[in-house]
């Protein structure tokens, strides 16, 4: 049986990282998925006025998603560190294991989201600097050597 590497301090600040990530998302994204024109929020639907959607349905999906469901399986996959050839695959870094990859790839899609977000919306408010900050630390946390090493192949 392969044993475990010990869990240290900057993979254990990861994991509560992408877990805090994960909360946000998974309420916000239920949130606009139960009611999708904003209201809980006090969001208007005109605010998407620039963007593809019609209303914060398929934006919710999203959150709920690739930033709510999936962080908590990185976590998961970050302790329990399985083998698994098909997410082996989408490892674009093949030095260390996939579930290192996954965080830097939640780090960068996160960015993204954010910023496409501000594109759209046309504003920048205190959330959207907190999350992409977030993104940039979960990144940056992820990179250190003591949690590169952790997950070295």
């Amino acid at each position: 049986m392969k044993k475990m590497k010990q869990i240290n301090l900057s993979t254990s600040i990861l994991i509560i990282l992408l877990g805090f990530l994960a909360v946000g998302a998974f309420l916000g994204g239920l949130t606009f998925i139960i009611r999708p024109d904003g209201s809980l929020f006090q969001m208007p639907v005109e605010l998407l006025a620039n963007s593809p959607f019609k209303n914060f349905m398929l934006p919710g999906i999203i959150l709920f998603t690739f930033f709510g469901i999936f962080p908590i399986l990185v976590v998961y996959l970050l302790i329990k560190k399985p083998e698994n050839k098909f997410l082996n695959k989408l490892n674009l870094i093949n030095d260390y294991h996939f579930s290192w990859t996954f965080a830097i790839y939640t780090g960068i899609a996160l960015i993204i989201w954010i910023n496409v977000q501000t594109l759209i919306l046309n504003t920048v408010n205190i959330l959207h600097t907190l999350y992409s900050t977030l993104g940039i630390i979960i990144i940056c946390v992820a990179l250190l050597p003591q949690t590169r090493k952790n997950y070295r192949i």
